[in-house]
């Protein structure tokens, strides 16, 4: 879905601009989906309909922002691309901070239509904002006018931007970091498990949860704040060489709490599983950052949009994968809602599983300097024309 609304967005300029015009309109969208939600939203049908515009939203003005984020960093060395995503995801994460802290006590004190209203106030901060992003307007170089609406027009584009696409992604210098954050992703999770365990078997309530929720939006600002101040000039493969095995010697640690070993250690269950959630977050987010500043600098211009939504929905992809295989074998494991005598073993066998694609590490570019790459997109992009 994401794609679509990419190869909208670099295909078809809406009033003479590709992003500035999606901006406003994505935060008209949202305002308007949260407002209904605190005024008509009367049953399951329409609350899900309503959430459903609200969600296209987000990943319509979130897919926008990343293209006018690769578009500063084209060029430019890792170190600099790092900043830019560094900057994007440390105020999600402090929006994350934000919200996590207040919406449940707003709640609890005016209720949840009061808190959807309110909500709508704030996708039009996105459409005022919006207004003051320096974009130059879309002109076609042989009439001087703006680009047409008419469909002939746009599916021409369209199709021009398909070939292109496929042109860039073929190429290795593209396709085989895919593939290796395609793979990275796709090993398997015990994630579905763990929070059955923590809400069934260790009877976490959810005012605790969201305690939680908490610490890992702080841990996510602080996993940027690692990489940005001590990791975005290291070269990526020893990057992810250091944080997956760091990631799945940490993530064992959960095998305690299973077992109940940490309250040996004199560690209540409570602050052992927020103790846990921050270090993995911190590192999840450390981790993280690299695939973001990889896909950026794969992105040819005028394809921003299109092909850097493309990788990341290769790399949810992988997620998603990872996770079926990882409710499969929990199944086979014969792990359920009140059974976790395998748990254990799930885990140790997620973990040793999510070394796998260390030696496919060569698939990754070998060094920090982003001109050859520019230098070889641009003769994509010519060939293609």
């Amino acid at each position: 879905m994401s794609c679509t609304w990419t190869l909208q967005s670099d295909s078809l300029p809406l009033f003479g601009y590709r992003r500035r015009s999606y901006l406003v309109l994505s935060g008209l969208l949202g305002a308007l989906s949260w407002s209904l939600m605190a005024t008509l939203a009367d049953n399951k049908y329409s609350a899900a309909c309503y959430i459903l515009i609200g969600s296209l939203s987000v990943a319509f003005s979130d897919v926008v922002v990343d293209s006018m984020v690769v578009e500063r960093a084209r060029g430019e060395s890792q170190s600099v691309s790092g900043s830019l995503q560094s900057l994007c995801w440390g105020s999600s994460a402090f929006g994350g901070i934000i919200s996590a802290y207040f919406s449940g006590s707003l709640v609890d004190a005016y209720g949840v239509r009061f808190v959807f209203g309110l909500t709508a106030l704030l996708p039009l901060i996105t459409s005022g904002v919006a207004v003051l992003v320096k974009e130059q307007p879309i002109r076609d170089s042989a009439r001087g006018q703006n680009l047409s609406l008419q469909s002939s027009a746009f599916y021409e584009t369209s199709r021009n931007k398909i070939i292109q696409l496929w042109a860039t992604v073929r190429q290795p210098n593209v396709f085989l970091p895919t593939l290796f954050l395609f793979l990275w992703q796709a090993t398997p999770q015990s994630d579905s498990a763990m929070f059955f365990f923590i809400t069934n078997k260790l009877h976490f309530t959810p005012e605790f949860l969201g305690r939680v929720k908490l610490v890992t939006s702080v841990a996510s600002l602080l996993g940027v704040g690692i990489y940005n101040g001590f990791l975005k000039n290291v070269p990526l493969r020893k990057i992810f060489f250091a944080t997956t095995i760091i990631g799945a010697t940490l993530r064992a640690t959960q095998v305690l709490l299973v077992t109940g070993l940490n309250r040996q250690f004199g560690i209540s269950d409570e602050w052992f599983a927020m103790g846990d959630s921050l270090i993995i977050t911190v590192l999840g987010q450390a981790s993280f950052m690299p695939v973001l500043v990889l896909a950026a600098r794969l992105c040819p211009e005028d394809m921003e949009a299109t092909l850097f939504a493309t990788l990341m929905s290769v790399c949810n992809g992988g997620s998603v994968l990872g996770g079926l295989i990882g409710a499969g074998l929990t199944e086979v494991f014969g792990i359920t809602k009140d059974r976790f005598d395998n748990l254990a073993v799930l885990i140790f066998l997620c973990n040793i599983s999510s070394l796998l694609p260390l030696p496919l590490l060569g698939l990754l570019p070998q060094d920090n300097n982003s001109d050859a790459k520019s230098k070889e997109t641009n003769d994509i992009e010519m060939k293609s024309n």
